[in-house]
C-alpha cells in the first residue's frame, strides 16, 4: 500500500471522496468497535492506502472492492481502533529482552539463581540486568552487593529494580564506581548504607548516576538492535503506537534514520529526555516525512517512585518515617525549562508519583502559566491530595498520564508505605475522569509487562491478575469499558495532538487497528488478561499477525 499523507484540513474533502476509491483491505466478520460514539459497532471496514475509507455494513464495504482487494475474516475476533502505549520506554522494553531479565522473581534467592545461571552463561564482561521487584518476596528486602556477589563472586554485577528507580550493585561494581563509605550522596538520590557507613550495594534514583558514569549499562548491542527487539515485542502485544519516555538525543535520530531506511517501525511520539533537550529546542517539533516517528515533548523528573520509597509525600511514609522521599529538581532548576518549552512549541511531560510531587508540578505549571492548549502532562500522577489536587487536572488543563497495572502491582504494598488515609486519592483514574480530566493509559514498560490486555483489565477491575483487590483499595476507582478504551485510543491522540486522525474508526483516520481473540467490551472481566493479540494494523499494512492465525 502507499502511504497517503492528509492534513486534517483535507479530512473532509478525502470522506466524501472516499468512497470512489477501490479498498486494499476490507475486515469483517467479528466484532468490530469503532470508539466512535456516532457509529459504536460496524459490521465492516474498508482501508485505501493508509486511511479508512468505510465503516459499516457487510455490503457497503464489499461495493468498494477491486480486483486487487485483500479480504480478512476475524472468524469471531474482535477489532479496535488501534492501542496506544500512552506511557513506556522503547530501549528498556528492548533491553529487558536482550539482558538478564529478573521480572517474575518469586523470591531474592530465585532472582539469585537466575543471576548465577546468567554468570556461568555470559563469563565476561559486565553483567547488567533488570526486573526484580522486593514487594512480594518472602525475604522482604532490598538486593545487596552480598547478595550480588554470592550469586557472582568477583563479577560487575548491575540490576535494575523494575520501577527503575533504584539499582544493586556488587562490590566489584562499587569498587569499579568509586563509591565508598566517603561517597557524598548526590541530591535527589541515596547510598542505602550498613551499621558501620559502608555502602551496602543499593542506591536509589539520582545515586544510580555514580554507577552509570563509570560502567556501561546498556545492553551488550548495539541500539539500532534494541530498538528493532522493542518494537517487536510491542507489535507483538497488539500496540500500534506507543509514547516514548526520555529518549535521548542520539536515539531519537536512530529512530528517525531507521524509518527512513524503511526498518519496521511503529507509531511512536517521542518524549527527549531533559538533559538533551536544547537539541528539541533548536530543531523545534519534529517529524519523519510519513509521520511515524514524532518528537515534540521532553520528560523532566519531579520525585522518584513509591516502591523504593523515593516518591515525595508531605507526610514521612507510614512504614518508614524517617523519610518524606525524594524531590529530583527544584523550582529554580525547572521553570526556565518550562518556559523555554512554551516558548518553543515543546510539550512538556513531567514525572510525579507522591503526593507533594503532583502538587509542586501542578504549581509550576500554574506559575509558568501554561494554558489547556498546550496539553502539558504529568506521567504518572499515582498519589494526589483528593480533592485539593486533583481538580487542578482539569482546572489547569493538565493531562493525567497513568499507568492502570501499577494499581494492580501496587496494591501489595502502597498501603504499607502510606497509611489508610492516602489511599483516597491513589491511583484515581476514575474520579481525574469525572472531574473532566483528560486520563491516558499506559503500562510503563518495562517497569510493568507493557500488555494492553493487563492494562485494560487493572483500568476495570482494579483487581491483581488472581482477583484480589485487598480493603480500601477504593473499587469506585474503577472505570467502565468505554473509558477504558478511551485510555488506550483517543486519549493517548488527544495527548499526541492527533485526535484528529488517530484513536478512532472513522472515514478518513489513519487505518492503525489492532485485533484481539477476546471482546474486551463483553468478555467476563477476568478473561481479558487471558487473551492474546491477533493482528496488528499500522498506515493499513499488517506489521503482525499471530502465528497459526
Amino acid at each position: 500500500m502507499k502511504r497517503m499523507a492528509l492534513s486534517a484540513a483535507g479530512l473532509a474533502l478525502f470522506a466524501t471522496s472516499a468512497q470512489a476509491q477501490d479498498a486494499d483491505l476490507i475486515l469483517f466478520g467479528g466484532p468490530i468497535h469503532t470508539g466512535d460514539p456516532a457509529n459504536p459497532t460496524a459490521e465492516a471496514v474498508a482501508i485505501e492506502n493508509d486511511r479508512i475509507t468505510f465503516v459499516g455494513a457487510r455490503a457497503g464495504a464489499e461495493a468498494l472492492a477491486g480486483a486487487q482487494t485483500q479480504r480478512i475474516d476475524l472468524r469471531g475476533a474482535a477489532l479496535f481502533p488501534g492501542f496506544t502505549d500512552g506511557h513506556a520506554h522503547l530501549d528498556g522494553i528492548g533491553q529487558r529482552e536482550l539482558t538478564l531479565n529478573l521480572e517474575g522473581s518469586a523470591s531474592l534467592a530465585e532472582a539469585m539463581q537466575r543471576l548465577s545461571a546468567w554468570a556461568e552463561a555470559n563469563p565476561d564482561g559486565p553483567i547488567i540486568g533488570r526486573g526484580w521487584i522486593e514487594t512480594h518476596w518472602p525475604e522482604a528486602r532490598f538486593l545487596s552487593a552480598a547478595d550480588l556477589d554470592a550469586a557472582a563472586p568477583g563479577r560487575i554485577v548491575v540490576l535494575t529494580r523494575a520501577d527503575g528507580h533504584a539499582l544493586a550493585a556488587s562490590t566489584t561494581a562499587l569498587s569499579a564506581a568509586g563509591i565508598d563509605a566517603d561517597s557524598a550522596v548526590p541530591s535527589g538520590g541515596e547510598i542505602e548504607r550498613d551499621g558501620e557507613g559502608q555502602p551496602t550495594g543499593l542506591l536509589v534514583d539520582a545515586a544510580m548516576n555514580l554507577i552509570r558514569a563509570a560502567i556501561p549499562t546498556d545492553a551488550p548491542v548495539n541500539r539500532r538492535q534494541v530498538y528493532e527487539t522493542g518494537v517487536a515485542v510491542y507489535r507483538a502485544q497488539g500496540w500500534t503506537g506507543l509514547h516514548n519516555m526520555g529518549a535521548s538525543w542520539d536515539d531519537i535520530l536512530l529512530m528517525e534514520a531507521m524509518d527512513a531506511q524503511g526498518a519496521p517501525l511503529l507509531r511512536i511520539y517521542n518524549a527527549i529526555d531533559v538533559a538533551d533537550v536544547d537539541h528539541l529546542f533548536a530543531s523545534g517539533p519534529r517529524a519523519t516525512a510519513d509521520g511515524l516517528v514524532i518528537t515534540r515533548a521532553v520528560k523532566v523528573y519531579a520525585d522518584g517512585a513509591l516502591g523504593s520509597r523515593g516518591a515525595a509525600l508531605f507526610e514521612p511514609y507510614a512504614d518508614a518515617p524517617e523519610t518524606t522521599g525524594l524531590m529530583q529538581t527544584s523550582t529554580e532548576a525547572v521553570l526556565p525549562i518550562y518556559r523555554r518549552a512554551l516558548e518553543t512549541g515543546i510539550q512538556v511531560a513531567t514525572h510525579a508519583i507522591g503526593d507533594r510531587g503532583n502538587a509542586e508540578v501542578l504549581d509550576w505549571y500554574a506559575e509558568v502559566g501554561v494554558p489547556a492548549t498546550a496539553r502539558w502532562r504529568i506521567e504518572h500522577a499515582q498519589i494526589v491530595r483528593n480533592p485539593r489536587d486533583l481538580v487542578r487536572f482539569s482546572d489547569q488543563g493538565v493531562i493525567a498520564s497513568m499507568q492502570p497495572s501499577h494499581a494492580i502491582g501496587d496494591l501489595h504494598f502502597a498501603p504499607a508505605r502510606l497509611g489508610e488515609a492516602r489511599l483516597d486519592g491513589a491511583y484515581a483514574w476514575h474520579s481525574l475522569l469525572e472531574d473532566g480530566a483528560v486520563v491516558v493509559g499506559g503500562s510503563d514498560a518495562p517497569v510493568e509487562r507493557g500488555s494492553p490486555l493487563i492494562e485494560f483489565y487493572a483500568a476495570v477491575a482494579r483487581r491483581d491478575l488472581q482477583g484480589f483487590q485487598g480493603p480500601d483499595w477504593h473499587p469506585e476507582e474503577a472505570i467502565s469499558r468505554e473509558q477504558a478504551l478511551a485510555l488506550f485510543t483517543t486519549a493517548p491522540a488527544w495527548a499526541s495532538f492527533r485526535e484528529d486522525e488517530l484513536g478512532l474508526i472513522r472515514v478518513g483516520f489513519e487505518a492503525d487497528l489492532t485485533v484481539f481473540d477476546v471482546d474486551l467490551m463483553t468478555a467476563p472481566v477476568e478473561a481479558i488478561p487471558l487473551g492474546r493479540a491477533l493482528l496488528t494494523i499500522v498506515d493499513g499494512e499488517v506489521i503482525y499477525r499471530a502465528e497459526g492465525w
